[in-house]
């Protein structure tokens, strides 16, 4: 039986270590593999992927806190359904949860939709504060990176769109939004 471990924060700034620290508390010979990526989809986490690839019958994958591995409850259900359908258990550190146990797999999915209803809460609150900025003209969204008049300048002096695209450090794709 091999455990695994899955440490993840989504930004290059926040640290692993107390996440790591906790782990090789419990579980000293643990393969511990880290990720730095958003966990609001199970996509774009090649790591993650890559332990739930690895690891075979009767072995564990532990995690520091259930948001590290799963932010929406879908996600976090197709995550257990396939390391249950591998005979893999879960254990979650931080509440106690160990999915080869009729209680845990409970427990995991009530916290599932907890930890859902949180991300949804924290974009609501989000949507709320861009809106109030907007109303104040203090939030004006992304500024344009692409000088359209440039574009259809070059474009009216007969240059392609390759040609433009180099010329400006654009993707041709961008020259051809500007001139539809």
């Amino acid at each position: 039986m091999t455990t695994f471990a899955y440490c993840r924060v989504s930004t290059i700034e926040q640290n692993l270590s107390a996440q790591k620290e906790a782990i090789k508390k419990k579980y000293s010979d643990a393969v511990i593999r880290e990720e730095k990526a958003s966990g609001t989809s199970r996509n774009g986490r090649p790591v993650l992927e890559l332990i739930i690839d690895m690891a075979t019958e009767g072995d564990k994958i532990v995690i520091w806190k259930l948001d590290r591995l799963a932010r929406n409850t879908l996600d976090l259900m197709n995550i257990v359904q396939t390391l249950e359908n591998k005979g893999v258990s879960l254990e979650i550190l931080d509440q106690a949860i160990d999915t080869s146990t009729a209680s845990g797999k409970a427990f995991l999915q009530m916290l599932g939709v907890f930890a859902e209803f949180e991300t949804n809460l924290r974009k609501e609150r989000q949507q709320a504060g861009i809106a109030k900025a907007k109303e104040k003209g203090i939030y004006k969204g992304r500024q344009p990176t692409i000088d359209v008049e440039k574009v259809k300048a070059l474009k009216s002096e007969g240059k392609g769109a390759s040609t433009i695209a180099k010329q400006l450090g654009i993707s041709r794709a961008s020259v051809y939004r500007v001139l539809e």
